[in-house]
């Protein structure tokens, strides 16, 4: 095992699935023998506000924040808050993030506009990036809210860690009522290019 630290920097709007998928991610490292830290920056996520969770991992781990210009993967589950968290990642990182626009409460009053092309901007500055239709491939799986574990599926085949570690983990953390959709959408998510 390399001392190399893994970086990833979950972003999006409270509601989205934030917190449960970097419970998964830091679940299926530690199944995979890492040690692993996790932060969360909750803004006013009860009202679609601003998350940021910080997940790193490798052989030994000191602090659970992502240093700015330091992320490995930016894990994205809406456009704008990805395009204003990539200065978190560095230079050649990846970012997956979700093809999704939701309107902040300053757009939802009439008070700004939501900027348009977000995707294109996010893909002129990292080159490296997946685009993924989460929230129409989870309804494919079976529920909308499975979008986070589709975007999981995306990311894991990023990462150099074993199948075995992310269905391990997916099943330790969903309720079992949601299982079956979560594991499909996880399928589909790690089946995109």
């Amino acid at each position: 095992m390399s001392d190399k630290v893994t970086n990833i920097v979950l972003v999006g709007v409270g509601g989205q699935g934030i917190l449960l998928a970097a419970e998964i991610l830091s679940e299926t490292f530690m199944l995979a023998g890492f040690d692993v830290k996790k932060s969360e920056i909750h803004g006013m996520s009860q009202r679609g506000g601003s998350v940021v969770s910080h997940v790193r991992y490798g052989k030994e781990v000191f602090s659970p924040m992502v240093p700015e210009g330091d992320g490995d993967i930016l894990f994205g589950f809406e456009l704008m808050e990805s395009y204003r968290h990539l200065s978190l990642l560095k230079p050649g990182g990846t970012v997956v993030v979700n093809d999704l626009c939701i309107a902040p409460p300053s757009v939802l009053i009439g008070q700004d506009e939501y900027p348009a092309g977000m995707a294109l901007k996010i893909q002129e500055v990292c080159p490296d990036c997946l685009l993924v239709d989460g929230q129409n491939l989870a309804i494919q799986a079976g529920n909308a809210r499975a979008a986070n574990t589709v975007l999981l599926g995306a990311v894991s085949k990023r990462l150099d860690i074993e199948e075995k570690y992310w269905i391990e983990a997916i099943e330790k953390m969903v309720p079992k009522k949601a299982l079956e959709v979560n594991l499909k959408a996880f399928q589909m998510g790690r089946g995109l290019k």
